[in-house]
């Protein structure tokens, strides 16, 4: 036992001394270094980022936008219009917002259709905030039809859906006898909207085309476009209607014929940039949106012709071909005829007076015999009736006095028509003829009257004067008269067949 408890204690002794033998020593102990954390070094902020610059848009492509938009208006549409029947069958119901863009001054002379915003076309880009929104129904007027036109295109390329034109202005919806408000102003216009521009560079020139627009807003009169074609530096007409109106309505002699919708695509057909150029439609519409299109791509010297066709036919000017609606042109002359001037004549004793203080032309129109026979006022230049629309170079100019006098004032009345349908302003027949004059016991000569002396004649319409001297120049035995006798003879016979001649 003893010696058992000695050999647990050796071995524990050798244990422990083996145990100390691999410790290290003090010295050999390294001492533990702190842990280094490594960290990226603190980098500064970004500055502030600068906005991108926004791509500016390229200027306007005028060239595919008036094809997109003359592309959209086609003719069954009426090429963008809306006719003055319809659009007062609209008040009825829906009323579109309507745009007056004349100016102010022609507001109060000449009224207005009620209910209408006026805002002048120069002043339209820069009020957008006072129109409907982009799909709302706009009916856009003026006088006549063009600068109705010129705002109408303007605001469809801006994106206005719905706009229309009024088919002839403020003219035709009072020739159609519809209502006006006078001795007032409309309202003035109010903010209505946030206009929506999408196309800043399409915006700008428009706006400037708009508010840059001169006296006259880039039209031509018809008789200053009669004149300018008579000068070497004649303007190039260019007619935008049909083929099919030109073969009804006729058109102006050496006009190029460019329908609208086939315009932009034959641009080539036109003189330089720079040349003379009218551009003319049936009364103003198309005309607009084609010049309007041609200024937009650089064309510096075109402008429309002021109402159209039916403005050119208005002040009596030429036409080529064309099918004359003869029912729609005596209504018009006689329903015209003015009461305060004695529906065109002149007595005797006014006529006696003028002779002395400013004499008129005077145009008898009798037969060679009759002068013979009876005399003739002096001064008094003899064409016979049927020869007088064959001898328009032997008149005065459209513009001066002329009196016209046959025996009793019949024939006188028909030449006194003719002329006055071509064009001459200042017509008027003796009342009662050489009857009344010598009834009244004023001097006539005997003998001949001075030969005519030809002179120019007027530029008419070539159509009108063919069929009136047509019916002039075919007058009867009689010219359509009867006498007294004869007549009460057919009467009281039960026979007036004859009458019908």
């Amino acid at each position: 036992m003893k010696n058992r408890a000695y050999f647990i204690f050796s071995l524990l002794l050798a244990l422990s001394m083996l145990l100390s033998a691999c410790a290290p020593t003090a010295t050999q102990v390294a001492p533990v270094e702190p842990a280094v954390v490594q960290t990226e070094a603190p980098t500064a902020a970004p500055p502030t980022a600068e906005p991108p610059t926004p791509t500016p848009l390229p200027p306007p492509d005028f060239a595919a936008l008036f094809t997109t938009l003359i592309e959209g208006i086609p003719a069954d549409k009426g090429y963008g219009t809306v006719k003055p029947a319809s659009l007062s069958e609209e008040f009825a119901s829906a009323a579109p917002f309507v745009l007056d863009v004349r100016e102010a001054a022609e507001v109060e002379k000449d009224g207005f259709i009620e209910g209408a915003v006026n805002i002048p076309v120069r002043e339209v880009f820069q009020n957008l905030n006072k129109l409907p929104g982009l799909d709302d129904p706009i009916v856009v007027y003026c006088a006549s039809g063009h600068r109705g036109g010129f705002v109408f295109a303007a605001l469809k390329l801006m994106g206005y859906t719905n706009v229309r034109n009024l088919n002839g202005g403020l003219g035709a919806w009072k020739k159609a006898e519809l209502p006006v408000v006078t001795g007032s102003m409309p309202a003035a216009a109010e903010s209505i909207s946030t206009p929506i521009v999408e196309n800043e560079p399409l915006y700008t020139a428009l706006n400037e085309l708009l508010s840059g627009l001169p006296e006259g807003f880039y039209t031509t009169p018809a008789a200053k476009l009669a004149e300018a074609l008579t000068t070497a530096d004649a303007p190039v007409i260019v007619d935008v209607r049909t083929a099919e109106e030109q073969k009804k309505d006729g058109y102006i002699e050496g006009s190029v014929n460019i329908p609208l919708q086939e315009f932009m695509g034959k641009l080539d057909q036109l003189p330089a940039k720079d040349a003379p150029i009218v551009v003319y439609c049936a009364s103003g519409h198309r005309g607009s949106v084609a010049l309007m299109a041609l200024r937009m791509l650089g064309y510096t010297n075109v402008t429309n012709l002021a109402g159209g066709l039916a403005g050119w036919k208005a002040a009596n000017m030429p036409v080529v071909g064309g099918a004359l609606d003869w029912n729609a042109i005596w209504s018009e002359y006689l329903s015209t005829l003015p009461a305060d001037q004695g529906f065109y004549s002149v007595k005797p004793d006014v006529l006696n007076t003028a002779l002395v203080e400013n004499p008129p032309f005077m145009l008898d129109v009798r037969e060679a015999a009759e002068i013979e026979k009876d005399g003739f006022i002096a001064g008094a230049i003899n064409i016979p009736v049927r020869d007088v629309l064959k001898n328009l170079d032997m008149l005065p100019a459209q513009d001066q006095p002329i009196v016209v006098y046959c025996a009793s004032g019949h024939r006188g009345s028909f030449i006194v028509a003719a002329l006055r349908l071509l064009g001459y302003k200042d017509v008027k027949n003796l009342a009662g003829g050489l009857g009344a004059w010598k009834k009244a016991e004023f001097a006539v000569e005997s003998g001949a009257p001075a030969a005519a002396v030809a002179g120019t004649a007027p530029i008419v319409d070539a159509t009108r004067l063919a069929e009136l001297d047509k019916f002039i120049s075919g007058l009867p035995e009689g010219f359509y008269t009867v006498k007294s006798p004869d007549l009460n003879t057919e009467i009281t016979s039960g026979d007036a067949s004859s009458l019908s001649m």
